[in-house]
C-alpha cells in the first residue's frame, strides 16, 4: 500500500508538471533602461565566421542594439495602414513583397510576387491588438522583442523606414566581434547571461514547461528584484544576440525559399545560442521565439 500511494503522488507531480502553461499570466515589468531606439556601429574589416572560423569581411553598417519591440511594431502598422503600405485581409495583415526568381531547384515553392502575410491577428500568441481601427501592444509586452511575425513582416518593417534585414556575416559579426568567442559576451554561458531553455528567468511561467520573452536589454547587469543578471552585451553593445527570440536574416539564397535565422530563442538550449548556430523556416513562418531587427 505504502509504494502504491508513492507511485500514485509521483505520477501527480508528473501530470502537474506536464500540464498546459498559460502563458498569458501576468507579465513582471522590469525597466531595463537598454533604449529599443539606439543604433550601434559596426567598422569595415574582417572578423571570424563560422564555427572553424574563417575569415570574412564586411563593410561598415549599423545594426540596432536591440530587436525591434512590440510597441515600435504597433507604430509600424499604424503608420503603414494609414500609408496604404499594409492591409488587414480577415484576420491577417498582409504587405507586398516583389518575389523570388524561381529557378525549379528540387523542393523549391514559388514566391510570386503579389501580398504576402506579414503577422496573424488570431493567433493565441500575437502580442499585437487590432480594434478595427488602431494597432496596440499587449499591455505587459510593449518593450518585449516583436514575435509571431513573418520574414515577409520583418522585412516589410525594415523596408518601410529605409532599412533591411542583416546578411548572416553582418549577423555574426554584430554578435560576435572580431574574435573567436562562441557567445556574444565571452566564452561561457550562465542562466544569468540570457533566455534560454530552462533558464530559470522570472518570465519562465513557474513550471518546467512553457516560457516568455524577456524585454529587451534585460541581460545587462542589473538586479531585478532579487534576479542578478549578467551584463552580456555584444562586443559592439547589442543586446540579446543570444537567447530570447531567433533573429530573422535578410539573405535570399539561389534556388532555395526557406529563410535563415540566427541566435537561439527561449525554447532552445544552450548550445543552439553560439554565434554561428543557424535555424531555417518559410517566410511564412511564425512563432513566439521569433523576432527580428535592422540594419542600414
Amino acid at each position: 500500500m505504502k509504494r502504491l500511494f508513492l507511485n500514485l503522488s509521483l505520477l501527480l507531480v508528473l501530470l502537474a508538471a506536464c500540464a498546459p502553461v498559460n502563458l498569458n499570466t501576468p507579465m513582471p515589468e522590469f525597466n531595463t533602461g537598454v533604449d529599443p531606439n539606439a543604433w550601434a556601429q559596426v567598422p569595415a574589416g574582417e572578423f571570424f565566421f563560422g564555427q572553424h572560423n574563417h575569415v570574412e569581411s564586411t563593410d561598415a553598417f549599423e545594426i540596432m542594439v536591440t530587436d525591434v519591440t512590440t510597441a515600435r511594431y504597433a507604430d509600424f502598422l499604424n503608420a503603414a495602414l494609414a500609408a496604404g503600405y499594409v492591409k488587414v485581409d480577415g484576420d491577417q495583415v498582409v504587405g507586398y513583397y516583389p518575389g523570388d526568381v524561381f529557378r525549379g531547384v528540387k523542393h523549391e515553392e514559388r514566391i510570386d510576387a503579389g501580398d504576402w502575410l506579414f503577422i496573424p491577428l488570431a493567433d493565441p500568441s500575437q502580442r499585437i491588438m487590432f480594434d478595427g481601427k488602431t494597432f496596440t501592444a499587449q499591455p505587459g509586452y510593449e518593450n518585449h522583442p516583436m514575435t509571431s511575425v513573418t520574414w515577409f513582416g520583418a522585412r516589410g518593417y525594415c523596408d518601410f523606414y529605409d532599412y533591411r534585414l542583416p546578411t548572416e556575416m553582418e549577423w555574426e559579426k554584430a554578435a560576435r566581434g572580431e574574435d573567436t568567442r562562441p557567445f556574444p559576451w565571452g566564452e561561457k554561458i550562465a542562466r544569468e547571461n540570457a533566455n534560454f531553455y530552462a533558464s530559470r528567468d522570472p518570465f519562465e511561467a513557474k513550471a518546467t514547461v512553457g516560457s516568455r520573452t524577456s524585454p529587451v536589454g534585460f541581460y545587462n547587469g542589473q538586479q531585478y528584484n532579487g534576479y542578478q543578471t549578467l551584463d552580456s552585451a555584444s562586443p559592439y553593445g547589442l543586446y540579446d544576440m543570444a537567447g530570447n527570440v531567433w533573429q530573422w536574416i535578410g539573405d535570399v539564397t539561389e534556388g532555395m525559399h526557406y529563410r535563415f535565422m540566427r541566435g537561439g530563442s527561449k525554447d532552445t538550449y544552450e548550445m543552439d545560442l553560439r554565434v554561428w548556430v543557424r535555424n531555417n523556416a518559410t517566410p511564412t513562418y511564425f512563432s513566439p521565439g521569433v523576432g527580428f531587427r535592422c540594419v542600414r
